[in-house]
């Protein structure tokens, strides 16, 4: 009878199992964390196109199933400075946030620059800042890239001219981008001068080095934490994939497509080496991403740690 038992109760949790993908607890409060959680967008960000493609694909939904409470933040310019970014960033918690109340920031790529910006500005509304595959002290190829990024030639025209087309379709004010100082933010120069003043759990003295979870941004505790990527091509359907691939033979080292690993590093490094590219760490495109690691697992995860942690 015991046997049986056993065999029945196994049964069942399979079944659970294969009706719950992603989840690493059967509980409703998985994900529940004590302040809302906010989603950043990274460079020719978004929050949705169409109402069909979210930038943060099914990763609000999967933590919404289990308690926790999503926004996507929205009305951030697609392509800019990490200081407009930031503003706008602060601007809109302020707006659509009770007041009072702290978020947890989720940023991907150029959006930590927003994330530790908006910390300057508004320290007592942030309770963490997770650095998702971030840009904290540079991208690839940074010598390389600082030379053909000049303002007023046709990378910045064209970079203003994609950044106001994606305002555009996903409904936000057209005529805010700059090209040349969102490419800017994105090499060594650009980031040294934003973590003068804003460089919140970036060791900013070692080249692969990290700074501390807790850190005191104008007399509030922020917490900070990161994931790295490094690698480029993970998964054969994902058309982003060619992109990477291609950088990875341009640069080679530690990456994952666009940044290098010891520029991923800030406050607490919770995942160190994801076989992961860049856009997979966002769940994009479409969730076609790593066949190693499922993204959707990383972010539960991190909530129910936030959780824990009584954030």
């Amino acid at each position: 009878m015991k046997q049986t038992l056993k065999l029945v109760g196994s049964i069942l949790l399979l079944k659970l199992s294969l009706i719950a993908p992603h989840s690493q607890a059967l509980f409703f409060d998985y994900t529940e964390t004590k302040h809302p959680i906010v989603l950043v967008p990274g460079i020719f960000g978004f929050d949705s196109i169409g109402g069909v493609f979210d930038y943060y694909h099914d990763v609000i939904y999967q933590l919404e199933r289990s308690g926790a409470e999503v926004y996507m933040a929205s009305s951030v310019t697609a392509v800019n400075s990490g200081e407009v970014h930031g503003l706008e960033l602060s601007n809109w918690i302020q707006a659509n946030i009770p007041p009072g109340e702290k978020v947890n920031l989720f940023a991907h790529s150029q959006g930590v620059q927003a994330a530790r910006v908006a910390a300057s500005l508004i320290p007592d509304r942030i309770a963490s800042i997770t650095s998702i595959t971030g840009v904290n002290k540079g991208g690839i190829g940074g010598d390389f890239a600082s030379t053909f990024i000049q303002e007023g030639n046709l990378i910045d025209q064209f970079g203003t001219a994609m950044g106001n087309f994606i305002d555009w379709l996903s409904g936000n004010e057209v005529g805010s981008a700059d090209g040349y100082a969102g490419f800017y933010a994105l090499t060594p120069e650009g980031n040294a001068e934003l973590n003068v003043n804003h460089g919140w759990g970036v060791d900013q003295v070692n080249a692969c080095g990290t700074g501390p979870e807790d850190v005191d941004v104008y007399g509030h505790n922020v917490k900070t934490f990161s994931w790295v990527g490094t690698s480029k091509i993970t998964n054969n359907f994902d058309p982003s994939d060619v992109l990477f691939g291609l950088t990875g033979l341009l640069f080679p080292g530690e990456h994952d497509g666009l940044v290098p690993r010891c520029s991923q590093l800030m406050g607490n490094v919770i995942y160190d080496d994801m076989k992961m590219n860049h856009m997979d760490a966002a769940n994009q495109a479409l969730g076609f991403t790593s066949i190693w690691l499922d993204p959707i697992y990383l972010y539960r995860g991190h909530a129910n740690r936030l959780k824990r942690r009584g954030l």
